[in-house]
């Protein structure tokens, strides 16, 4: 799967699934205030990233997670070490 196909899905789930606004997402954008999740919201995020992608994030994940683009090479990093 290649990251552009990685940042097109993660974008449509946060649009369907948690509302967000499609315009304010942009790559170097600061993930948790553009989002403005709750922990539930992460928890829901986490499962439907692994349902989407077959990758489990962990809490670990979210610690230098600051910009979507951080969000995206994260998720396309589990892809690739699971693919290897």
């Amino acid at each position: 799967m290649k990251i552009e196909e990685i940042i097109e899905k993660v974008n449509e789930i946060l649009v369907e699934e948690f509302e967000v606004d499609a315009e304010v997402i942009e790559a170097d954008k600061n993930l948790k205030q553009t989002l403005d999740l709750d922990s539930l919201d992460y928890v829901d995020l986490v499962v439907i990233i692994e349902s989407n992608f077959g990758v489990k994030l962990v809490e670990a994940d979210f610690i230098d997670m600051v910009t979507f683009q951080d969000f995206y090479n994260i998720i396309n990093n589990k892809i690739a070490a699971k693919n290897a």
